[in-house]
């Protein structure tokens, strides 16, 4: 089965909804400087949606498409125009003519010819045909991604709410997080939106979230908090043994991604676990963690770290080390099938993006979506993922020719 084209559409579309979105952002590396402190939400994800008012957004987003002589064609997405053009400029050209089912020749492949492109968005190309490709198997053998991954180690999963984009004041906190609980969570992440460059008072409010969401939530539901790189060693140190009292489940990416040591000694000190690794990338960079000690819970991103076949590699490392691997939640289906085919002392959960998912799934015909907290994965061939035409107000072919 060989590959005969590669296609990309842009597709926009109004979503209703009579919540905000995005009421409040995360704190952001560059926050360390005044006039990048006062960023909307809105403003940051100006790419993927406006907000037209009224309780109406307009989404955009790219799918891939990768076609083959047999009449079946692979879908991955979403992706940004950027994604979409690194691919067509460097690695279209390249593919064509390839074995559609020989995933890890392909990826290797691609790892070798973009020999400058181990990281960043040349890591986000490789991981959107890559996924393509793995839809393509799957639908040509007429199963689910999670069986030919040996699958399902279980089909049904508990998921935690990650609340990116809800507000983080004291009673808009408690309500949300006790509202997760009655919809059967039974764990949920917040993104701190105070660092060191905030002083006390900032320190005092991210303690004083945390304990807004224990009470609210109670004892038997999981916290966690994400600080998103932008905090430092001593700082992330600070913040551990002041809300170890709250017992988070993990504080997760307390400094930059490329701090594997400053992690590492984080996270021999902390009484609270430490997560990370969302932002970075293949098996090799999962292996600098594991090997510094940098994390006891590893959050590698499906769509960024190198695509399914990286994932696998990520997830037997996570085996090998003692760490759990709990992908990121911006590719929920894929996660799900993921998820599904691994051990739950691997893999005990996934990270649902209650907000996020609102846009990153709009166009699909079946969004995975929990019920009651958990997540079950679907059955249909390949990846599930299927435009649903009817929320497609206009699209776009994409040319760079």
């Amino acid at each position: 089965m060989k590959i005969t084209d590669i296609r990309f559409e842009q597709l926009e579309g109004v979503l209703e909804s009579e919540i905000d979105l995005f009421r409040e952002r995360l704190i952001r590396p560059i926050d360390i400087y005044p006039e990048h402190r006062a960023g909307t939400a809105n403003e940051l994800s100006a790419d993927r949606f406006d907000d037209l008012g009224d309780g109406r957004w307009r989404v955009r987003t790219v799918v891939l498409y990768v076609d083959t002589d047999e009449g079946i064609t692979g879908i991955s997405g979403p992706m940004s125009r950027n994604e979409a053009f690194f691919v067509n400029a460097q690695l279209k050209s390249f593919l064509i003519g390839q074995d559609a089912l020989a995933t890890e020749l392909i990826w290797d492949k691609m790892y070798r010819q973009l020999i400058h492109g181990r990281k960043g968005e040349a890591m986000f190309a490789v991981s959107a045909i890559d996924n393509a490709l793995w839809d393509i198997r799957g639908k040509a053998a007429n199963l689910p991604l999670y069986r030919l991954l040996g699958g399902p180690t279980r089909k049904t999963f508990p998921a935690y709410a990650s609340a990116l984009g809800f507000a983080i004041t004291p009673e808009d906190a408690a309500a949300t997080a006790h509202g997760f609980v009655e919809d059967g969570y039974t764990a949920t992440k917040w993104f701190v939106r105070n660092g060191p460059m905030d002083g006390e008072p900032g320190a005092r409010k991210n303690i004083e979230l945390v304990r807004t969401l224990r009470e609210a939530v109670g004892d038997d539901v999981d916290i966690m908090i994400d600080a998103w790189n932008s905090w430092d060693v001593r700082y992330a140190l600070d913040m551990a043994n002041r809300m170890a009292e709250f017992r988070p489940r993990w504080l997760e990416e307390v400094v930059k991604p490329d701090d594997i040591q400053g992690q590492a000694r984080v996270n021999a000190l902390s009484p609270v676990p430490i997560s990370g690794g969302e932002h970075e990338y293949t098996r090799w960079g999962a292996r600098e963690y594991f090997e510094a000690g940098a994390v006891d819970i590893y959050q590698a991103d499906t769509v960024w770290a190198g695509g399914i076949s990286e994932m696998l590699k990520i997830f037997a490392l996570g085996s090998a080390f003692g760490v759990e691997v709990i992908p990121h939640g911006g590719a929920v289906p894929i996660n799900a099938h993921l998820t599904a085919a691994q051990s739950p002392a691997v893999a005990p959960l996934i990270e649902y993006l209650v907000h996020w998912n609102e846009v990153t799934q709009f166009f699909w015909t079946q969004p995975v979506k929990p019920v009651d907290g958990y997540i079950t994965v679907s059955e249909l061939p390949g990846l599930g993922l299927e435009v649903d035409d009817s929320k497609v107000q206009s699209r776009e072919l994409l040319d760079w020719s």
